[in-house]
């Protein structure tokens, strides 16, 4: 084979930018009820309270808390508890630097300036932590427009206090509510989304559902090792991913030496509809399904309970380091976090330049449309645009009715809030349809606006906050993209060599078989992360693209060859026994 057949192709510096496939709708979220439900209780709770004592004056402070509802509901209870108490305490840190900022100065520049500051950290902290549906934008929302309220440093202290009270109604409403209706239920999901996507990619081999088969089946392994102590349901889930995670190698082709060792052959190909059925069954309430491991093996996944254990004592040291790595110098979040705190600070100045008294919304919408790249930094500002002007438009309309008394707006209030959630997952624009209004109206609470200048203003901050946005995101370059593919085409290739000597090893406990795969997942799923976001990225050298793909074809043939010696599922018939 010629070189110019085996050289990546070069990357163009400028990509073209899509106009329609960005405004498709796409099928709902299989859960956006939760997110959706949770913070129209978390939200009702409060704003009844205030209604009661006359004082719905004050509902921008429990909105922030109320707003933590929104997180967490993909993570399993243990983990939830931590992160949504984390997700509060945030909240509140960014509401107490706006809120102390606005007390001490008037000064436009000045609050612009520490809007933009707060909206880079926090989208920096977001994406580091990797918090999130919905991330950084709900903590930019609150901080902002705490910034231009009117406020004084002796009444910091108590609109705290309500963010707080409003904050421990969500953590309620999202963790001790539905951990006592149902114990495993953010497993049980995530194992059902893993076996889907295996089936999607059994029923149709491709790069596409391969990708997004191993993206699942990662968060499926994180979501079962963060749910604490293993019990018999967590156990056959376990099993259940398993399954999944070789239906990835069903079909491939096995070169290289693709199943490491055990005839270079790669298994027999996954059936799925029984992977769908399991996935429905799964899901449901009922028992959870228990398919069978190889001849000759034990019933149980070994080596899982002991990863946990042997993790345990380590593992909090070990997240705030992988933390430190993710903030430190060199971060692939750098750049982006630079395009927000850039961004937000030209679309507060061009729109307070124009004459926007307070200019918050500008540095929400500019805040909203950094991506990854710039092709979605792109995609984003089209639906933020459209989402935006169509949802004034809806204001408009309900506005007369929200102004017939206190409760009326209450209702309209909990209904985008519930709306925005159940179509924002069918296209981000979409749900900016419903958050529009919303917003709008939450600043009816402390009196009535001419409807004019809300209308007007909100127009115009979202053209300025999408026009300097998107610019930013063209012209602030981000060099590190490509480097970060090579990175990660490294560690995936070290991971698969380790996974395949760990296999070759005749005494490799099943413990380290365990960790060899989980590892070779999480390189992995981080290899096509990188290479997605590089391949949407302006000015960029040429990406690895075949070895990118020969990477994770050779990564997916060496987790089925570990899971069929572990003995988890059942070697082709041409293999023979394991």
């Amino acid at each position: 084979m010629s070189d110019t057949t085996t050289r990546p192709r070069r990357q163009p510096s400028v990509h073209r930018l899509p106009l329609a496939g960005p405004l498709r709708l796409a099928r709902p979220s299989d859960m956006w009820l939760k997110p959706a439900s949770s913070v129209v209780v978390a939200t009702a709770i409060p704003n009844l309270v205030l209604f009661s004592v006359d004082r719905l004056d004050l509902v921008m402070y429990t909105m922030a808390g109320s707003l933590c509802a929104l997180y967490g509901h993909n993570l399993p209870y243990a983990r939830r508890a931590r992160s949504i108490a984390g997700v509060v305490l945030g909240m509140l840190a960014g509401l107490a630097v706006s809120l102390i900022t606005a007390s001490l100065t008037g000064s436009t520049a000045v609050l612009i300036a520490v809007g933009a500051l707060l909206a880079a950290g926090q989208k920096l902290l977001c994406d580091a932590t990797r918090i999130g549906p919905p991330g950084p934008l709900i903590f930019t929302f609150v901080s902002s427009a705490a910034l231009f309220a009117p406020q004084h440093l002796g009444q910091v202290p108590g609109h705290l206090a309500l963010t707080l009270g409003a904050g421990a109604v969500s953590w309620l409403v999202t963790v001790a509510g539905p951990a006592l209706i149902r114990r495993e239920g953010p497993e049980r999901l995530a194992t059902a989304r893993a076996l889907n996507a295996a089936a999607a990619h059994a029923a149709d081999p491709g790069h596409h559902t391969r990708r997004a088969a191993v993206a699942a089946v990662h968060a499926a392994w994180q979501t079962l090792l963060a749910a604490g102590r293993p019990t018999p349901v967590r156990r056959a889930l376990e099993r259940l991913v398993v399954h999944a995670e070789t239906a990835l190698a069903a079909g491939t082709p096995a070169a290289d030496g693709g199943a490491a060792g055990h005839g270079g052959e790669a298994p027999e190909a996954a059936d799925p509809a029984l992977l769908r059925d399991w996935a429905a069954r799964t899901r449901a309430r009922g028992p959870v399904p228990t398919p069978p491991a190889a001849p000759g093996t034990a019933a149980e996944l070994f080596g899982i309970e002991a990863e946990r254990t042997a993790l345990r004592p380590t593992a909090p040291g070990e997240a705030r380091r992988a933390l430190l790595r993710r903030l430190g110098p060199g971060s692939p979040l750098l750049p982006i976090a630079a395009r927000a705190l850039i961004g937000c600070a030209l679309a507060g100045y061009l729109s307070a330049a124009v004459g926007v008294g307070r200019p918050y919304w500008a540095i929400v919408t500019a805040a909203s449309l950094f991506q990854a790249n710039v092709t979605l930094s792109w995609n984003r500002t089209l639906q933020r645009t459209l989402g935006n002007l169509v949802g004034v438009l809806v204001f408009a309309a309900v506005l007369p009715v929200t102004r017939t008394g206190p409760l009326a707006l209450i209702g309209f209030c909990l209904f985008f809030s519930f709306a925005a959630e159940a179509l924002i997952t069918r296209n981000y624009w979409l749900g900016s349809v419903a958050v529009t209004p919303m917003a709008l109206l939450v600043l009816e609470y402390a009196g009535s606006h001419p409807a004019g200048e809300l209308i007007g203003d909100r127009v115009l901050d979202t053209v300025i906050g999408a026009a300097a946005g998107i610019l930013t995101a063209m012209l602030v370059t981000n060099r590190r993209a490509a480097g970060r593919v090579e990175s990660a085409l490294a560690a995936a290739e070290l991971a698969r060599a380790h996974a395949v000597q760990t296999l070759a090893a005749p005494g490799s406990s099943p413990a380290a078989l365990e960790a060899a795969r989980r590892g070779l997942t999480g390189c992995l799923v981080e290899l096509r992360d990188a290479d997605d976001t590089a391949a949407g990225e302006w000015w960029q050298r040429d990406l690895p693209q075949e070895e990118v793909l020969a990477a994770e074809q050779a990564g997916h043939r060496t987790l089925a060859a570990t899971a069929i010696r572990q003995g988890l599922i059942a070697p082709a018939p041409e293999n023979g026994a394991v």
